[in-house]
């Protein structure tokens, strides 16, 4: 009986657990003793991850054939079983296969890993642009397709912490982006080297004054996802968080709207009229060019 209650008691304890961690908002974040990668929220970390699986396996495997070569060697060719010495010094088949094998080892990874380099770079089509400047030690976030809605990004301190927040992670103000849409992130720095990286997404740019750097990513989880500067910038290194917030995109055209009505920034910005400007002008009526042409005459 007394089994059964306690069966009962880790059932119920269990389905509790459960059932908070389903109401939870997913966090893109390292777990205490966690072996692997961050779980993948974007396309390009799912690849990543899977390339990383795959070479994984490559050495060791290569590792165990190796270690048990060696094995055998020194157990078959020791010195007590080898009294003479074998003065062979050449042996051209050996020598042609353990320089071909390596040779075809390294084409393996390296197809997959050029078109997995080449999909990462490929940034077409993206359906929003973010602009990332990193300073000393703080980032700065823009959108120019709101009108260049933009803010700057500060790691919290321990004071002002609220329940939830993670230390030296907490920002006061989170960089939003809708999920399923494709980004274009445009990465500089203001002053000295830093790094935009967030393990979750699979991206890590550098940001370098007077260059502009470019990445991509489309978030597939809604949540929030922490990262960190990932150059060493100054004293202010450890103290540069990134954190996103992955929204649906309802949610993000309410909360640019908000930013937008918070900066005075309106439909009729310069932004929105460069971009109404360079649409292309519709073709002018038959009626409308005639009238133009007798205008013209008279």
């Amino acid at each position: 009986m007394k089994k059964i209650i306690s069966l009962t008691v880790l059932l119920i304890a269990s389905m509790t657990a459960a059932a908070q961690a389903a109401d939870k908002p997913y966090e893109g974040i390292a777990k205490p003793w966690q072996l692997n990668f961050q779980e993948a929220a974007t396309p390009v970390m799912e690849q990543l991850t899977s390339m990383h699986n795959v070479l994984l396996f490559m050495c060791f495997a290569i590792s165990i054939f190796v270690l048990a070569m060696l094995l055998y060697i020194c157990a078959r060719f020791n010195r007590k079983r080898n009294p003479v010495a074998s003065k062979t010094s050449h042996n051209t088949k050996l020598e042609i296969i353990w320089t071909t094998i390596p040779i075809l080892i390294l084409i393996a990874i390296a197809i997959p890993s050029l078109r997995l380099h080449y999909f990462m770079e490929r940034d077409v089509d993206s359906e929003m642009t973010l602009k990332v400047v990193g300073y000393q030690w703080y980032w700065h976030y823009e959108y120019p397709d709101a009108g260049g809605v933009n803010f700057d990004s500060y790691i919290l301190k321990d004071k002002d912490l609220k329940p939830g927040d993670h230390r030296l992670l907490a920002v006061d103000n989170r960089l939003v982006v809708p999920v399923d849409t494709k980004i274009r992130v445009l990465i500089t720095g203001a002053d000295v080297i830093h790094a935009f990286a967030v393990p979750a997404f699979g991206i890590k740019r550098d940001a370098i004054p007077g260059r502009l750097n470019e990445t991509w990513f489309k978030a597939e989880k809604i949540g929030t996802f922490y990262g960190q500067c990932s150059e060493l910038c100054g004293v202010g290194h450890g103290f540069m968080p990134i954190v996103i917030d992955v929204v649906s995109k309802e949610d993000f055209a309410k909360w640019i709207g908000n930013k937008k009505k918070e900066a005075g920034i309106s439909d009729a910005s310069p932004a929105n009229a460069n971009a109404k400007a360079d649409a292309k002008p519709t073709e002018a009526k038959p009626a409308d060019k005639a009238a133009t042409n007798n205008k013209i005459k008279h």
